[in-house]
């Protein structure tokens, strides 16, 4: 096992004690919660061709959110990363950059969450570059 597979498999590890400690569930719990958003919404393009939303927003209880973020968590990161395999086993394409939000939400009950998704058109640099310039948009 490489130096990074086990950096990796050891941040996963703090990751998944501290969230059952904040929420006495499993983060996997969290996680095909995800999976499931992704797979509800795949689209089937054309033979061997299948878009899935790209972001992804997590809504968590207040008082779970505070706790994660206190303690410097990457959890929109390590959902991030979890989602990524999951596709890549599926052989899903983000119809963008991939990324989850994690949010601090008063409508959710502790320990407990909310997942939504959407597609977010990807905005490069370019368009930037061009808007800025005089007689360009």
């Amino acid at each position: 096992m490489s130096a990074l597979s086990v950096l990796e498999k050891a941040l996963e590890n703090r990751w998944e004690a501290l969230w059952r400690r904040m929420t006495g569930r499993e983060s996997a719990e969290l996680v095909d919660a995800l999976r499931r958003e992704c797979d509800s919404k795949a689209v089937v393009c054309r033979a061997g061709r299948v878009m899935v939303p790209n972001a992804y927003d997590v809504e968590l209880a207040a008082p779970v959110h505070e706790e994660l973020t206190r303690r410097g968590s990457g959890v929109g990161q390590a959902l991030t990363d979890r989602l990524a395999r999951h596709a890549a086993r599926h052989g899903y394409e983000w119809a963008g950059p991939l990324a989850v939000h994690v949010h601090r939400s008063t409508e959710v009950p502790n320990g407990r969450y909310r997942v939504a998704s959407s597609v977010m058109p990807h905005v490069s640099a370019d368009a930037f570059q061009r808007a800025g310039r005089p007689g360009t948009g």
